[in-house]
């Protein structure tokens, strides 16, 4: 069958038609001028002429520059609120992992409701925050050496990183911002403490080998106020302590108590750790 396209071609033509039905059987629902080089061989101009036809044609939704969505049959706009933003994720900004209060969620830590989800990117972005045709993406960029404790689930069919339990909580003190705040975090290192999976040695190995030193004065403060961890397991961090105080909420006040041994300004209500 001869399926060469032309820019003359009116509605939904022969080619435009195999593009959805293929991507769609397969499982693809965001497709990028890649994915028509690998899937039917065509040059990267024609796919991506390809792909701007059937935008405008209502069969794809732009995500951003090259990217596009296939807009599900029976939908009465052509730019519906994706329910899949998760699987989008993976397109837009890979390589990354989830994290944050997005994975907070997932692994039943809060209860909380956030509008947007964290993604922790290999690549550099321009801008922390992106609404990708509704959905809400709060991006921090991550180096890929530091991809680890890392595990793979499935959403809308499609494979998704997400960090796992222990990586969540270590990413959460590297960064309390992605975690709700001070308050909130304290919240979650209870939750996940009372959880059977929690394990303190896990944690001081993820600690070592993503080596921020804010994660391991966060943990220690935490695992000796909130966890009750004996000496012997505090001792085994306390080395990995260096100079200087920082905040335990990065955008909380500058006033608190400091513990010195921690180098820690508890920032917060003390009454929230208890």
């Amino acid at each position: 069958m001869d399926l060469k396209y032309t820019n003359r071609q009116s509605g939904i033509g022969e080619i435009e038609r195999l593009i959805i039905d293929t991507m769609t059987r397969l499982g693809e629902p965001i497709i990028t001028a890649d994915s028509l080089e690998k899937e039917f061989g065509y040059k990267r101009a024609k796919s991506n002429l390809m792909l701007s036809r059937l935008c405008r044609k209502g069969w794809l939704q732009r995500l951003k520059s090259g990217v596009y969505r296939i807009i599900p049959l029976g939908s009465d706009t052509a730019n519906p609120m994706p329910e899949d933003a998760w699987s989008i994720a993976m397109k837009l900004f890979s390589p990354c992992y989830i994290s944050g209060w997005t994975a907070a969620e997932h692994w039943d830590l809060t209860e909380q409701i956030f509008n947007s989800t964290v993604i922790f990117t290999g690549k550099k972005q321009k801008k922390k925050n992106y609404n990708v045709a509704g959905l809400i993406y709060r991006t921090k960029f991550m180096s890929p050496e530091k991809f680890f404790g890392i595990q793979k689930i499935w959403s809308s069919n499609q494979p998704i990183q997400i960090a796992d339990l222990h990586r969540t909580i270590i990413d959460i003190l590297d960064d309390p911002e992605i975690g709700g705040g001070g308050r909130h975090i304290v919240e979650l290192i209870k939750a996940y403490w009372h959880k059977k999976e929690a394990n303190s040695e896990i944690l001081l190995q993820y600690a070592e080998k993503l080596n921020h030193g804010a994660v391991f004065k966060r943990l220690g403060f935490l695992a000796e106020a909130v966890m009750q961890m004996p000496d012997t397991w505090l001792e085994k961090l306390h080395p990995r302590i260096k100079s200087g105080v920082i905040n335990f909420d990065p955008n909380g006040p500058t006033t608190g108590p400091i513990i010195s041994k921690w180098g820690m300004r508890i920032n917060i209500p003390m009454e929230d750790i208890s």
